[in-house]
């Protein structure tokens, strides 16, 4: 028996042509990821906020890549769950599909996704802190811990984007203007907490899209939502997905 929340969501996507997907750290956590925001949020006895700050990184950049470092290998031992794969497979159903997530963990690329826009960026980037090249780093563990940049030999710090810091602006310029054209918004895994990546969803539920939340709790936003799915994305999407197909 199909629940009537998944049969909804179905038909309000199977219709639409320009749709956006919004997900966070709950659709990682589904493949074994930690979210860091459960267990009280510690790593070695210090918060993630003093972990993951650029005051952090001055004071000690040697501590900071060993939690990085431990991220990275982590998320190397896991791979995309069902959520991933659905997500990936509808970037070729709409007319115009945009996928924004503030995870830094590369899953959905993993799972086939082109064209991720990374709000948090990437565990698999590092950017030098002198002349701020950039350059992809899939090596686990890392051969030298920090790593030095080719170009001028100085320090690279992960290219993620850390407490106190800016959202990268073309990316988050690109989710605002994908928010404010979507038909629908299918916001997966996220507490909504963390803004301005949360803003996405005031931003297309105020252009009118119909916002479909996929998430065991409640958001923060759940109220903008036209459609709750409560439960894991690994298992909710699939049947969305199934319901889309059917004739």
């Amino acid at each position: 028996m199909i629940p009537e929340e998944v049969q909804r969501a179905a038909e309000i996507l199977k219709p639409a042509r320009r749709v956006m997907a919004f997900t966070g750290a709950g659709v990682s956590a589904e493949s074994g990821v930690p979210t860091f925001r459960g267990a009280g949020g510690l790593w070695e006895g210090r918060r993630v906020e003093q972990v993951a700050a650029p005051e952090a990184f001055r004071a000690d950049p040697l501590m900071v890549w060993k939690f990085y470092e431990e991220r990275r290998q982590g998320v190397a031992r896991v791979r995309p769950n069902p959520a991933h794969a659905v997500l990936a497979a509808w970037q070729d159903r709409f007319a115009e599909w945009t996928l924004a997530t503030q995870n830094v963990d590369g899953l959905h690329q993993a799972a086939g996704s082109r064209d991720v826009l990374e709000l948090h960026g990437s565990l698999w980037r590092v950017r030098c802190v002198s002349c701020a090249t950039e350059r992809e780093e899939l090596v686990v563990p890392l051969p030298q811990m920090p790593p030095r940049c080719a170009v001028c030999g100085a320090m690279e710090r992960p290219a993620v984007v850390w407490f106190g810091e800016f959202l990268p602006p073309g990316v988050m310029a690109a989710a605002q203007a994908a928010a404010e054209r979507c038909e629908v918004l299918v916001v997966v895994g996220t507490s909504a907490v963390v803004y301005p990546a949360a803003g996405l969803v005031s931003i297309a539920a105020d252009a009118g899209a119909k916002v479909i939340e996929v998430n065991p709790a409640e958001s923060a936003l759940a109220a903008l939502a036209a459609v709750a799915l409560r439960g894991p994305a690994g298992e909710l999407l699939p049947l969305v997905d199934r319901r889309i197909r059917e004739a």
